[in-house]
């Protein structure tokens, strides 16, 4: 156990300015001097060129990437005005995050020397050390502090402690030897028998506020409202003697336990058992990180999230009763039944965390949470959920892509801390989430809930012409254009003067802006387009209030957007707008009786517009509203020649899309007014924009 506890993170708000500087500086020394400590565990320098496991870099990178990280971040914040070494910081910027089986990449790297790394890292600890006691401090620091970055690169190592010593754990054992500041845990005994605990339903919300005065990753902060039903929780977190029925029952062999994903995993890597136990003849053993040990049956097993998976699987088998792993939502509500998870300052921890007690795991039963043991702490427990970004959530300029590559649904979080987890890690708040298949010190504790596991949407949508009508419609206006979608609705709900207002259709309604801008003054509003693709980003805003995509900046660079119904003041109306895929020029006989249909960038994007022209009073109530509005960009591609209802000669003289108007619809409209100019703007990239007019031209059914 260490004489003094190691750091925590420390608050970062405060009078004492000076105080502050030094207590930063103290915990970028702990922090720093651990993580090289760490590679001290190495027994050559073959150690750091050796591979652990095929799917990831070698140690050497992980040596200098932290530093590297430093430098990188304090660059781009510029608190520093030149670089170390470019090309250690060219080699050592990427690669950390793990790769599954299917996209190993075979590119080769020149590695520098142990020593060069040994001494960049220490021309790094200089630098952030002379930033730190010199640099202009005030108090509180927040998001958009210029200290910000250098708490995120501080953190950013600490991630790395925990993360390096499970490589170092999946090293051969001649490449690593016991150290006095990495010592395990000693105490075995037998297993306990373990058993459910209830746990009440709960209401609460989560998510971190941008002016708490704490460092925090980018997918803590927003709201998140949770409820969460009864349900039980194991008394303790599933030590090896309790896996061990599991694998003794043929669980490994049995694919039906094993979700498709899963099983995948276990085929290709021919698992028979968690990855850190050790077959030694009859017995088995434990694979630590610097040693072996005979195997502590009361220990929590080790796993990835398939394995944890196929257990709850034969669990619920065996019992009858519906078994699983936690929800994020549901460890959060017996974090609090507990009352566990904040650590002491100055203190250790009642719980093994914060490398306070050991540098292993340590027996499920030596730490109670109330009547729960390791509620935090000893190693992180998977969860149900795929990580997803709280409402309100938004990159930070100087780490966009922290977490946004894990809104993919393949990313599962995991909650609680392990022994190793330290500074932001050890908090309840923090979010981690890894591939499925992936190895941390993780294990986990099983629930029985009669509730299903249901997991929010992580989708940032990511095709780009799908993005670029989110952002036309809900974004930002460019070069003072007003919002195009909302212009016409404002047009087309004006033209209703005093006529009924019960049913409006938006025909062609892209993302859906308009439609939700009509719902301010009619009763019920349809929403139609061709492409599910767009109206899906509609459903999603009527149900869930908003929307998460990317935008070109330049190249592969994207940026990434959030937008709400509530911000445009269009959540109250959000529940008189449905959306339905459909074709303008065949649409289904129940799409009628309306007073108004709004055809916004519809008719030179038609196979059939004169059909669809022809037709369109069947629609409309006597009395209603037609509203069109075009570019008239007639295209072979969407409109064939010959379809075209304007925008030729005819007769030897030009015959306009407004000529073709009057002549199809005259029969059953008259004009009331335009034509009117009505301009719009695409962004397409941060610095090429697509400017356009539409006509519009509003008509009244006689």
């Amino acid at each position: 156990m260490p004489r003094s506890v190691f750091p925590r993170s420390p608050p970062l708000s405060g009078t004492d300015v000076e105080h502050k500087r030094k207590e930063i500086l103290d915990y970028f020394h702990a922090t720093f001097d651990r993580y090289g400590q760490l590679f001290e565990v190495l027994t050559c320098d073959e150690a750091y060129y050796k591979k652990p496991i095929a799917l990831r870099h070698p140690l050497i990178f992980y040596f200098g990437h932290t530093a590297t990280f430093f430098i990188n971040k304090l660059l781009l914040a510029g608190l520093i005005d030149s670089r170390i070494n470019p090309r250690l910081e060219s080699m050592f910027a990427v690669g950390v995050d793990e790769m599954s089986w299917d996209d190993l990449s075979e590119a080769r790297y020149d590695w520098p020397s142990v020593e060069e790394v040994r001494a960049y890292r220490q021309a790094v600890r200089a630098t952030v050390d002379q930033l730190i006691r010199s640099q202009p401090l005030t108090l509180p620091i927040g998001w958009d502090h210029s200290w910000w970055v250098v708490l995120m690169g501080i953190e950013h190592e600490r991630i790395h402690l925990e993360t390096s010593s499970v490589l170092i754990r999946q090293h051969e054992l001649k490449y690593v030897a016991p150290h006095p500041a990495w010592a395990p845990c000693r105490q075995t005994a037998t297993a306990p028998r373990n058993e459910l605990v209830a746990i009440a339903p709960a209401e609460f919300r989560v998510g971190r506020d941008r002016s708490e005065p704490v460092y925090g990753w980018d997918n803590e902060f927003g709201r998140h409202q949770a409820s969460t039903a009864e349900f039980q929780a194991s008394r303790y977190l599933v030590s090896n003697r309790e896996f061990l029925a599991f694998v003794e029952a043929g669980g490994y062999a049995d694919d039906s336990l094993w979700l498709e994903e899963g099983a995948g995993w276990k085929k290709y890597t021919q698992a028979q058992h968690p990855t850190f136990w050790v077959k030694d003849g009859a017995q088995w053993r434990l694979r630590l990180m610097l040693e072996e040990v005979p195997m502590p049956w009361d220990w929590p097993v080790e796993t990835n999230y398939h394995e944890a998976k196929a257990f709850c699987q034969w669990q619920a088998r065996v019992s009858g009763q519906p078994v699983r792993l936690p929800t994020e939502d549901e460890w959060q509500a017996l974090r609090c039944f507990a009352d566990a998870g904040q650590l002491p300052a100055d203190s250790p921890a009642p719980a093994n965390i914060q490398l306070d007690h050991y540098a292993s795991s340590c027996p499920v039963n030596q730490f109670a949470h109330g009547p729960l043991f390791d509620v935090v702490g000893n190693v992180w427990q998977w969860t149900e959920t795929p990580i997803y970004p709280f409402e309100g959530f938004a990159v930070h300029a100087i780490y966009d892509d922290f977490t946004t590559p894990t809104f993919d649904g393949r990313h599962n979080l995991i909650k609680g801390g392990s022994w190793i987890a330290c500074g932001n890690e050890a908090l309840p708040e923090s979010r981690y989430a890894f591939r499925r298949h992936f190895f941390q010190h993780a294990g986990f504790r099983y629930v029985v809930a009669q509730a299903p596991a249901t997991a929010q949407t992580s989708h940032y949508e990511t095709d780009r012409l799908v993005s670029e009508y989110a952002e036309f419609h809900y974004g930002d206006e460019y070069f003072n254009v007003p919002n195009f979608p909302r212009a016409l609705a404002r047009l087309a709900i004006e033209a209703m003067a005093d006529k009924p207002a019960r049913k409006a259709l938006d025909l062609g309604c892209a993302t859906g802006r308009a439609a939700f801008e009509l719902a301010r003054h009619f009763a019920q509003v349809t929403g139609i387009d061709f492409s599910a693709r767009f109206i899906s980003l509609g459903v999603q805003l009527a149900e869930h209030g908003s929307l998460r995509y990317t935008l070109v900046e330049e190249g592969e660079l994207v940026s990434y957007k959030e937008r709400n119904l509530a911000e445009l003041g269009l959540d109250t109306v959000a529940q008189k707008v449905e959306f339905f895929q459909g074709d303008a020029c065949n649409l289904k006989p129940v799409f009628t009786d309306y007073d108004l249909i709004l055809a916004a960038n519809l008719i030179d994007r038609l196979y059939s517009p004169e059909k669809f022209l022809t037709a369109v009073h069947e629609r409309l109530n006597p009395g209603g509203v037609l509203l069109i509005a075009s570019p008239y960009t007639w295209l072979p591609e969407h409109t064939k020649r010959e379809a075209w209802i304007g925008g030729f000669k005819k007769d030897g003289e030009n015959f306009t899309t407004l000529d073709g108007l009057k002549s199809i619809l005259g029969k059953h409209f008259r004009l009331i007014r335009g034509p009117l100019p009505v301009p719009f703007v695409i962004r397409e990239t941060r610095r090429k924009f697509q400017h356009t007019l539409s006509e519009v031209t509003i008509w009244e059914r006689i």
